[in-house]
Order: structure tokens, then C-alpha cells, then sequence
């Protein structure tokens, strides 16, 4: 078998792994970077609406700052993210911003002067200022008190990743592309690199590697529906998991988006309701306003998700032979604003419904979207069990967005984090103890190990069919496992996926081509996809509380007394049919804003014994501080700034705030 060897091994191709591997190869590292597809298809980007960062450079975003973008963030997490990671990505996201800005990422500008907008259904003028002229502009988006999302009309993503994309190449990275890694190399201490196969010829490689880095995206494809990429199955949260060492992170926190087009499942983006468009029934009523009057169609996304499921239910939904939806109107918007700053949903509703978006309404009903759940990571984005192995994106568990993740907060994670995780990950690599004297009887076992694995498929006999089972998979996590949840119907889920995993251990395949070969593809990453499945369905039958975009009907309040704690699933033995689940608190007496209400619904929760003494203590700094600078205010209340790298802990500066003041 033949063995690759570099100093710093990135798994998945997306703005994630370009952008630490950027960063890890600017440090002097050997960077190579491994793809299921050439980099710019990457999922990174279909993301639509925009990326978040606290410039404060529109008139609707004046006094935005990192604070405010941290408060968000938490309460969008409703208390289940990690504070000090979530302050080092507020105060990390602007620079990032600028730097793709100053890549040659083609941002939205700000033009001065008068400009109509629509707020809350109704036409209203709004004036940007003259020093505004030319700066990055910014869109509502939902969960959020100011407008502060970054864009590229409708295709950030799209541009985003070109623009990281091309930094690679100019940075001379040694991108594979058609390659998947089937397994991580390690001594159940620390990881060495991965087991690679070669999409096309077969073949298996060792990649062996000081630093590992898992940036592969999310785990849509466990559902039927979901905006996901066909690519986005789960398999870098799988190579963590079966280490049986390294941890996935709160797997059963899983967003629904409220707008997918129906029947397809394709994303429209929620910068169609973050710039004026309304939610409507079967009658044509603005429903939102019913349930959430103050955020309304800009509530959090598992609210929104939530709210609309309900008003189907209620009989409000309109009927189709692919089943009820409901619409999302932006007509009001009008054309030159549909042409010019959603001409990708434009597109979509012209080819996928035939309709034309600036004169119809779109059918629309949630969808999986996202997998906050991951590679359970210090906040240097290295695995709390594992040495040498790192996460970031949205395969990872870092953990700024708890149990729902605000829009727009996850693009601007993909380049934060790589930003963040590529210095640690070069200090990892500078540090004399990451030498390795790697015995290659462990690499070549490892090769071995995956090699009869294959060999068990292509000519075992097995009679299970790969595609019906990941059918049933899709089926049953969306049935029992989706935006509602009850624990008889979690106890369904979970011992039917039981059955499909040992079911899967008997796959056969008809076509033996050791090359290009999609049902041997399929036959052993559903042998993967199936054990996630069931970290997402048994994470959820056992927190017996409502977090975010976990919700259970037969337990409908969030628990902080009980369930302030991130779930952590090991998969230790291979033939065990359930992961095994330990918990780690959350401790309230170090967090900056302690839980408290998130904005929606009835304020019925059950508090956590901690919260009203943390609670007392902040104030009584902030009332002890008044009148000081707001830096050393933060400061006092939770430090964290000794945790970014030294290149990252500058100040940003706005307009309101000059760095020269």
C-alpha cells in the first residue's frame, strides 16, 4: 500500500478545510488537501443569504457590535453553545470578512443615500450615510437585533468559496481530489493520518500526517428530505466516531429550515424573509404574526420551523399531490430587487417549479438543513480525546451553536474557525512533541483492516440491498426523528435503526469493480450513515427536555436544571447496535449571559440552581464598572481573549468605533 506523508492531512475540500489548510500552509506546513469533488463544488456553495459579522456599516445595523452578535448567538443556541468559543468567532468574523474582502470576494456595497426597503411588509425609505459609500453591506436575517449579514447578492457561498478556493491554488496547496477517507490511523491516543480510497481506481493510500483535520461538511443525507448536497452523509463525523476514542457532540440538535421548495427540498434562502418576504397560508393570511408578533417571519429558524408545522396541522396548509405547504411570498419585493439580489431563487423557482418568484408565490415547508452536532473539539478545534486530530466547520462539535444555529452563522464559522483552528493547528505542528516515529505495522494494519472490509462486500454474499436500507434509514429518521419529537416515536425510530444496522452487516453487492463503483460506495458508507442515525435518535430519546431545534412534544419545556449539558456518543465496540452516551456540564458560573429567556413563546423553563447567583454576580460587575470602556467591562465578566491566537486578538473598527479613537 502505498503511504503519502505530510505535515498537516485536511479531510473535506469546503471553506472550512481551505481555509485552516490556507492558514496551516502560510505557517510553513506541508498542507494536503483531500476531496470528494474538486473544491468549488463543495456543499460551501449553495449557502445563499450571507455571512455574519458585527461591521455595523448599514444604517440598520449602527451599534452593532461583537456584543450583540454574542447575545444573538447564545440566545439562538438557547444557552447550549460554548460562551468563550462563541466570543472568539464574534470577534474573529469581521476580520474574516474583510480578508476574503481583500481575497477579491465581490461583496455587496452600500451605496449612499436614500434607498426603499421593506420592513414588515410595508415600503420604507431608509438613508444610508455618506461615510457608508462603498463598505460591505448587510441584510436582516432571522434571531438577530440588527442587520448584519454579509452578501453577495444570493450566491455568498458560491462566491465565498471560489474566492477561498483560488487562495489555495495561489498558496500552492496539494489539493487530491475523488479521494475518501475510510478511516482514521491511530494508537487510541493519537491520530496519524487516515485511510484513503481513491474514488476512480480503488486504491487504497495511507495518509500519514502530524495534524489531521476533519472538514467535511454535515449529515443532511440521514433524512429524506434536506438541502443538504447528495455529498453531505456524515462521513467525517463517522471517521471520528468509529475511532471509538474521539466523541461526536450533541448529534440529536438537528435544524430544520422553514423555506425548502417543494417537492424538492431545495434551499431558498432566508434572505427572502430577511428582506421583507411574508409567510402566507392556504388562505393567503400572514400566519407568523399569529404565533411570534414581535420577530415574526425573523424569529430563530427552529422557531419559524416549528410555527409552520403547527399551522399545517391546524388545516392551514395548501394541498398538493406532493402534500400540504405552505407559501413564501416575495412578490412584494419587486422584480428589480428579485433580479438583482435573489437571482439564484429566481433561478431555482424557474427550473425546479417553472414559476416565476417576482409574480407567484412559493411553495415552500421546512426541511433538515444543518447538523449542529459534530467532532466534539477543545476551542482550539483539536479532539478533547484525540491527539492530532482536529475539526471545524459543520462536522464540527466546536460548540458556538448549541442546540440552533442563527443564519447566516455558518459560513461565517467555515472561515472563522479555519481561520482559528489552521494557527492552532500550525502550533500544533511547530510543537517539537507532535515528531512522530509512526511504526508502519500500525498503518499497514489500518490499510489491511478497510481492505477486508471491502473485500467482505464485493465478495462476501451478503443479501441486504444498500439502497433499500438507506431508504429506510431516510424514512424512518424522518418520520420518528424531525422537527417534533415524542419519546414513543424516538423508541420506534431507534429500534428500527438497530435492525438496519445489523441488517447492513450482511450487505452484498452485484457489481464487483474494485474502480468507479457507486453501489460499493453506497454499501459501506450506510454501514456509517446508519450508525449516526442512531447518535442523532438515541441522543434525543434521552434528553427528555425541549433545546432549541430539539423539541419533544411530551416534554415541552427546556430543562437547565437537569439538561444544561452537551451529550458526547462514543462508538466503542463494533458490534454494539447503540452508542454509548456520556454528558458534559455546562458550567453557568463561568458563562457571560447566564440562561435566561430566549424571546419566543412562554417564559417556562426550568431554571438551573447556578443561574440567579451568576446572574447577580454579573450585574453587580457592570453596575461596579459603569461608565468604563466596554472591552475591559467584557473583560472582567468572562476573559477569553488568551484563547485566540496571538495574530487574531485585535480590535475591529466601524465607523462609530475608529481604531485611531
Amino acid at each position: 500500500m502505498k503511504t503519502i506523508v505530510t505535515d498537516v492531512l485536511v479531510i473535506g475540500g469546503g471553506l472550512a478545510g481551505l481555509r485552516l489548510g490556507v492558514g496551516a500552509k502560510r505557517r510553513g506546513h506541508d498542507v494536503t488537501l483531500l476531496s470528494l469533488v474538486p473544491p468549488k463544488r463543495s456543499h460551501s456553495a449553495a449557502a445563499q443569504g450571507g455571512m455574519q459579522a458585527s461591521l455595523a456599516n448599514v444604517i440598520k445595523g449602527q451599534g452593532d457590535t461583537e456584543d450583540i452578535h454574542f447575545e444573538d448567538t447564545v440566545r439562538g443556541s438557547d444557552w447550549g453553545a460554548d460562551q468563550d468559543v462563541v466570543r472568539m468567532f464574534v470577534n474573529t468574523s469581521p476580520k474574516a470578512v474583510r480578508e476574503l474582502a481583500a481575497w477579491g470576494c465581490p461583496w455587496s456595497r452600500i451605496t449612499k443615500g436614500d434607498r426603499e426597503v421593506i420592513i414588515n411588509s410595508q415600503k420604507v425609505t431608509i438613508t444610508e450615510r455618506d461615510e457608508a459609500q462603498g463598505l460591505i453591506a448587510q441584510r436582516d436575517f432571522g434571531g438577530t437585533k440588527k442587520w448584519r449579514t454579509c452578501y453577495v447578492s444570493d450566491g455568498t457561498g458560491h462566491a465565498m468559496l471560489f474566492t477561498a478556493s483560488d487562495r489555495a491554488i495561489a498558496e500552492k496547496i496539494d489539493i487530491h481530489e475523488r479521494k475518501e477517507a475510510l478511516a482514521l490511523i491511530h494508537d487510541g491516543s493519537r491520530c496519524y493520518g487516515a485511510i484513503v480510497r481513491d474514488l476512480i481506481t480503488g486504491e487504497l493510500v495511507a495518509y500519514v500526517a502530524k495534524a489531521t483535520a476533519i472538514a467535511t461538511g454535515g449529515a443532511g443525507r440521514l433524512y429524506r428530505v434536506s438541502t443538504n448536497a447528495v455529498i453531505c452523509e456524515g462521513m467525517g463525523h463517522a471517521l471520528a466516531l468509529e475511532t471509538g476514542v474521539a466523541p461526536l457532540g450533541n448529534m440529536e440538535a438537528v435544524q430544520f429550515h422553514p423555506t425548502a421548495i417543494v417537492p424538492a427540498g431545495i434551499l431558498v434562502t432566508e434572505g427572502c424573509r430577511g428582506d421583507g418576504g411574508l409567510l402566507r397560508d392556504v388562505d393567503g393570511h400572514r400566519f407568523m404574526p399569529d404565533y411570534e408578533p414581535e420577530k415574526k417571519e425573523l424569529a430563530s429558524r427552529d422557531v419559524v420551523s416549528r410555527r409552520m408545522e403547527e399551522h399545517i396541522l391546524k388545516g392551514k396548509g395548501a394541498k398538493s399531490r406532493f402534500g400540504d405547504h405552505l407559501w413564501l411570498d416575495i412578490t412584494l419585493l419587486g422584480r428589480h430587487h428579485i433580479e438583482h439580489n435573489l437571482r439564484e431563487v429566481k433561478e431555482i423557482c424557474e427550473s425546479f417549479l417553472g414559476i416565476d418568484p417576482a409574480e407567484k408565490w412559493i411553495p415552500v415547508r421546512p426541511a433538515q438543513h444543518y447538523t449542529m452536532g459534530g467532532v466534539r473539539t477543545n476551542p482550539t478545534g483539536e479532539s478533547r480525546k484525540l491527539k492530532g486530530l482536529f475539526a471545524a466547520g459543520e462536522a464540527a462539535c466546536w460548540d458556538m451553536h448549541g442546540f440552533n444555529r442563527l443564519g447566516g452563522n455558518s459560513v461565517a464559522e467555515t472561515v472563522v474557525a479555519g481561520m482559528i483552528v489552521g494557527e492552532f493547528i500550525a502550533d500544533f505542528c511547530d510543537n517539537i512533541g507532535s515528531n512522530f516515529d509512526i511504526p508502519m505495522g500500525l498503518v499497514n494494519e489500518f490499510g489491511r483492516r478497510e481492505e477486508a472490509k471491502l473485500k467482505v462486500l464485493l465478495n462476501g454474499g451478503g443479501t441486504e440491498n444498500a439502497f433499500k436500507l438507506n431508504m429506510e434509514m431516510q424514512d424512518t429518521m424522518t418520520r420518528c426523528v424531525g422537527i417534533f419529537r415524542s419519546g414513543e416515536a424516538l423508541q420506534e425510530g431507534v429500534a428500527k435503526l438497530q435492525e438496519l444496522l445489523v441488517r447492513s452487516r450482511n450487505i452484498g453487492v452485484s457489481n464487483r469493480v474494485p474502480g468507479v463503483n457507486p453501489e460499493l460506495v453506497m454499501a459501506y458508507r450506510v454501514q456509517k450513515m446508519i450508525k449516526l442515525a442512531l447518535t442523532v435518535s438515541y441522543g434525543a430519546l434521552q434528553r427528555t427536555e425541549s433545546r432549541g431545534a430539539h423539541f419533544r412534544r411530551d416534554f415541552p419545556h427546556r430543562n437547565d436544571q437537569q439538561w444544561l449539558k452537551r451529550t458526547l456518543s462514543f462508538w466503542r465496540d463494533d458490534n454494539a447496535t447503540l452508542p454509548e452516551l456520556e454528558y458534559e456540564d455546562l458550567d453557568v458560573m463561568k458563562m457571560e449571559l447566564p440562561p435566561g429567556w430566549r424571546g419566543y413563546g412562554a417564559k417556562d423553563y426550568i431554571d438551573h440552581p447556578d443561574t440567579p447567583k451568576r446572574a447577580a454576580e454579573v450585574e453587580e460587575i457592570k453596575q461596579r464598572m459603569a461608565g468604563q470602556d466596554r472591552y475591559a467591562v467584557q473583560d472582567a465578566i468572562m476573559s477569553y481573549t488568551d484563547k485566540l491566537p496571538a495574530k487574531l486578538r485585535g480590535l475591529n473598527e466601524r465607523i462609530d468605533e475608529p481604531l485611531d479613537r
